[in-house]
């Protein structure tokens, strides 16, 4: 049975001139494993804009008509990976996106809901990152930023149908290759797209029992 997977991540921001998420999208789309077998990948990176988000998220969903959505992004101050479970309706107010917008208010929604459950099952997607040896937790807070600004749009798409599963997963900041050529890293961009390929891995499981 065939699926179609959404992968995302997002471009640089300021304190982040890499994201590893950019190339771990990319490279987890082309990946080879027995289990893509049947699973059309599609790579996406946001830039860090709100009007991005906006823009790319609906024509993505429109046009690829994912069964799973996979989003990663960089948290700078987190040593391991977090599985998120939830978008919270609250924005930052004190950081401009890269076109230098900020939100209007700190709600994404006024009126709305506190927070929307990403429709994911995040107790699989953790335990198949730590089985790869990464450090990983499951995560109820995705911060005020793009990054839970996308978690709430995905979880509203998911509550309309499609994708049916969508997930977001926080990555710790690596070197960026040439860098991790000098020294080796306690964790490497390899290292997250291991953890990420079993994340991968397991969405599609899920995604076909849930059929």
């Amino acid at each position: 049975m065939s699926l179609t997977i959404l992968i995302t991540g997002f471009g640089p921001f300021p304190g982040a001139p890499f994201n590893p998420t950019e190339p771990l999208a990319k490279d987890l789309a082309q990946r080879r494993h027995p289990a893509f077998a049947n699973v059309r990948r599609v790579a996406h990176v946001f830039t860090v804009s709100y009007a991005a988000v906006d823009r790319d998220l609906p024509a993505l969903v429109d046009r690829e008509r994912p069964d799973v959505l996979i989003m990663f992004g960089l948290a700078l101050r987190t040593a391991h990976l977090r599985i998120e479970t939830r978008a919270h309706n609250r924005l930052t107010r004190a950081m401009p996106d890269i076109e230098g917008r900020l939100p209007l208010c700190g709600a994404i929604m006024a009126g709305g809901a506190a927070a929307l459950p990403l429709r994911a099952p995040a107790q699989r997607l953790l335990i198949a990152a730590q089985s790869t040896g990464l450090p990983a937790a499951l995560s109820h807070d995705a911060g005020r930023y793009l990054c839970n600004y996308l978690c709430w749009r995905a979880a509203e798409a998911a509550l309309r149908g499609a994708p049916r599963l969508a997930s977001f997963i926080h990555v710790p900041c690596v070197p960026s290759p040439p860098m991790h050529r000098l020294r080796r890293p306690r964790l490497s961009l390899d290292d997250l797209t291991d953890a990420g390929e079993a994340i991968v891995r397991a969405a599609i499981v899920a995604a076909r029992l849930s059929r």
